[in-house]
């Protein structure tokens, strides 16, 4: 209302006639300084209070004791939706008469004037005070509040997680100063803090009557990869994943929905940390409890495959009842395989139960059982000398291991892979996956496992090869591989011998070298431990040695001779010296000149 009290009457002015339609003359400049003196003295860009005379949807009349009265869009009050008539605001007088002789009013800017050290305010005083949320933002909403743009994170809205943002636009809300940047006059502010204290209470009040075993109604809040998140009327309680079914759980929603009403039964619960485990499942019998009395040890059982390791798979045969096959239980073979090569989650498996132990509540479960075991009848199926095809498994150095059928499986030794061939590795002769022929040589019942050779489906060629590679016969090789020790030749049919470095100088004194054809020798000759050693110098030495005997023996006979002829002439010069006097002299001389034309 228009402020009177310091009008005073016109001096001299009769009321009196006035009010009885009679008039006095009075000057109008008297009226006008009347009328003048009844205003609000009033400035451009001045803040005053004013009151709401009147408003609608579109607009506010606010009255500021001037001659005219005021026009503000209501938009300017939304933060304030309880604004009435007769309600006392600021208004900022941006012209005090436009073209039209408005009066034009600005609560917007009124309350801007004061905004900054109206937000300081509130937060030193934990102030509430009330905010226009105007729209969204990154990671919550902006907020007007006092004319100024605040920050509400999305974390701060509620006490519970917010869904959808996009409920709180438009809307008024009372918020408390949280945070203020001075230097970029950035303004934080909360709508949980207001609530918080009062749920703070509420919670102790409840743990304070929680006891375990206690079921109660909740609300489910949140749901996490962990667990369910209830709430129980002002406090959050956790229920694990683990508790939220006997059967296994992969994901909380395959049990329960947001907002969903449950009953949940208080696992334990920290009066100083304020945390509460749930249960849901404890709610039920446990399956054991109900598993078929009559199920036993051999029968046979049927079940999904729920969780996969390496060392076996869980299957569950009845909800929170489950069974492990382990990875040796899955195949008679004795490779050490992973258990995914066989199955994997989700698989309907048929299994036999192994072992079963309800106070324990563990069952052990196979699937290889539901096969004859091959080694029980492995005589009647791979007799020794019986042949067949395997499947290369891996290697050792001493030879192969080959699979015949799963769970049937031997070993080729190194020496039994070839005749001929000096293998130093398995792999130089096969490779992991190929198919190989095999002849069955041992049965090993005990450790299940065969001897098998792959060299004993071909004739042993060394029986011919003792015909072929006689002693001291020289053949054609050619070196294959030079070692310290010696070389490698390779012969015909495709046998191989030994020489050492001495047997390799050729003629001319210089060594033979790698991939040079000879001739060689046969120096010796092994069949059992099937050996050929050979030498290219034997060849020419044996000449040698053959030339060199040969010219001793000349020699031997020469001499031999020669003696035989002295002898026979020795005795008659003997006879005829005994009887030979001084005057035989000339005869002497002659016999000594033919003795030495003899030598």
């Amino acid at each position: 209302m228009a402020d009177y009290k310091n009008v005073a009457p016109v001096e001299g002015f009769d009321w009196e006639a006035f009010e009885n339609g009679s008039s006095t003359e009075v000057s109008l400049e008297a009226q006008e300084q009347a009328y003048a003196g009844s205003m609000n003295k009033v400035g451009d860009h001045d803040v005053v209070d004013g009151t709401v005379i009147s408003m609608n949807k579109r607009e506010v009349v606010v009255n500021i004791g001037f001659k005219s009265d005021g026009i503000i869009p209501t938009s300017e009050f939304r933060y304030n939706p309880e604004l009435k008539v007769g309600d006392t605001v600021e208004v900022y007088i941006e012209n005090q008469e436009d073209k039209k002789g408005q009066l034009i009013l600005s609560h917007k800017k009124a309350r801007a004037a004061k905004s900054w050290d109206r937000v300081n305010e509130a937060l030193d005083n934990d102030e509430i005070i009330k905010g226009y949320v105007k729209c969204r933002t990154k990671g919550g909403m902006i907020v007007d509040v006092f004319g100024i743009e605040a920050f509400l994170p999305g974390s701060q809205i509620d006490v519970k997680p917010i869904r959808d943002y996009d409920i709180f636009v438009g809307k008024t809300m009372e918020f408390k100063v949280v945070k203020i940047n001075q230097e970029f006059r950035n303004v934080v502010v909360s709508h949980k803090a207001l609530i918080e204290a009062e749920l703070e209470q509420q919670k102790q009040e409840i743990i304070g009557k929680l006891e375990k075993g206690q079921v109660l109604e909740g609300t489910v809040k949140n749901i996490t990869s962990y667990g369910v998140f209830v709430d129980l009327g002002g406090i959050d309680g956790l229920i694990h994943i683990t508790d939220l079914s006997w059967g296994r759980v992969s994901n909380p929603r395959e049990v329960v929905e947001l907002d969903q009403k449950i009953n949940v039964v208080i696992l334990d619960f920290d009066n100083e940390k304020k945390r509460i485990a749930l249960g849901l499942k404890q709610l039920t019998a446990h399956p054991w409890d109900a598993l078929n009395s009559e199920l036993k040890v051999g029968d046979r059982v049927q079940g999904k495959v729920v969780v996969m390791a390496d060392y076996g798979a869980f299957v569950e045969i009845a909800p929170g009842v489950e069974g492990l096959i382990h990875v040796s239980e899955m195949s008679w073979s004795q490779h050490l395989r992973s258990a995914q090569d066989f199955m994997k989650v989700g698989d309907d498996v048929e299994a036999v139960i192994l072992t079963l132990d309800r106070d324990e509540r563990k069952m052990s479960l196979g699937i290889k059982q539901l096969k004859d075991d091959p080694w029980e009848t492995i005589e009647n199926k791979y007799p020794i000398g019986s042949k067949h095809t395997a499947k290369v498994r891996n290697f050792t150095n001493f030879g192969v291991f080959v699979e015949i059928e799963e769970g049937v499986d031997g070993l080729i030794h190194i020496s039994d892979l070839s005749w001929t061939k000096k293998v130093k590795h398995p792999n130089e002769f096969t490779k992991v996956g190929e198919i190989i022929d095999v002849c069955v040589l041992e049965i090993d019942k005990v450790n299940r496992r065969l001897s098998l050779g792959h060299k004993q489906l071909e004739e042993n060629p060394w029986d011919v090869f003792e015909t072929v590679f006689t002693q001291d016969s020289i053949h054609e090789g050619t070196i294959i591989e030079l070692l310290d020790k010696g070389a490698v030749i390779q012969l015909e049919y495709g046998v191989e011998g030994f020489a050492t470095p001495k047997h390799l100088v050729k003629e001319d004194g210089s060594q033979a070298k790698l991939n040079e054809k000879l001739q060689f020798k046969v120096i010796e000759f092994n069949k059992d431990s099937k050996r050929i050693i050979l030498s290219h110098s034997r060849i020419f030495e044996d000449v040698q040695r053959a030339e060199a005997r040969a010219e001793k023996k000349a020699a031997t006979a020469a001499r031999k001779a020669a003696n035989a002829t002295r002898k026979e002439e020795a005795p008659a010069i003997q006879n005829q010296a005994a009887s030979t006097t001084l005057g035989d002299l000339d005869a002497l001389a002659e016999l000594k000149a033919k003795m030495q034309k003899g030598e």
